[in-house]
């Protein structure tokens, strides 16, 4: 799916991150970067329906537009210089709730999964659904398999433990997350090993359960979404 190809498109625009560039070499981009993550993510839909069926791999939904919005960023470069899929939970906008997410880049692949900016009344229902079924919770993200793949649960954390919890919770620590991520990272030439698909879907596999916990309070307070159109209903 990806080759060296890929990683050396990406390497280039990073150098050259000019529209002019760009549309140069627009039929690399789609070739080498474009249609592999394409592929990935129509390839990432049965497997996901083994472990996952919550989520969604659309390449409508999943693939991430490689213009960067620049409007309130003093960086003006026009192109994002990595290439990205998030399949999010069914049933919630498309960056409100946890989900799994891929980024092939330059310097790296990142493999990830969890929640990166709950807004204020979902990242608090997360903390309380935390709370009441802390055992559960924690029997996922301490367990030595996930321990051993992904190391400790991380994100920005509040200081204190949030209004509303006590000091004492046992889960105060993870209580004062404001993000909820696992992830791991491999040198960039990985996208083009013939492991890479296999090695993603075993990931996904074991951030699957953490994901699944995280969207639980959520699933019941959003609209449905329409996946054929990408919008609400």
């Amino acid at each position: 799916m990806f080759t060296e190809k890929t990683t050396g498109f990406l390497r280039a625009l990073k150098r050259h991150n000019t529209r002019e560039w760009f549309q140069a070499h627009r039929a690399d981009y789609e070739a080498h970067v474009r249609g592999p993550m394409t592929a990935l993510v129509e390839r990432m839909g049965p497997e996901l329906a083994r472990f996952a069926p919550e989520l969604v791999a659309s390449p409508r939904l999943s693939l991430y537009r490689v213009h960067r919005d620049t409007r309130f960023s003093p960086d003006k470069t026009p192109f994002k210089t990595h290439a990205a899929a998030i399949f999010p939970c069914r049933g919630l906008p498309k960056h409100s709730g946890a989900g799994l997410y891929v980024e092939v880049a330059p310097e790296r692949v990142l493999i990830a999964g969890g929640t990166y900016a709950p807004e204020p009344p979902d990242l608090h229902a997360i903390r309380e659904h935390i709370a009441r079924d802390f055992r559960r919770f924690r029997s996922i993200v301490e367990s030595p398999v996930f321990r051993r793949a992904f190391g400790a649960l991380e994100g920005d954390r509040l200081l204190r433990t949030p209004r509303g919890f006590p000091a004492d919770h046992p889960a105060a620590e993870y209580l004062k997350l404001k993000q909820f991520l696992a992830w791991r990272e491999y040198p960039a030439a990985f996208a083009a090993n013939p492991r890479f698909f296999r090695e993603l879907v075993g990931r996904f596999r074991q951030m699957a359960p953490l994901v699944r916990f995280l969207n639980e309070p959520l699933s019941s307070r959003t609209a449905p979404l329409d996946f054929g159109s990408g919008q609400a209903r």
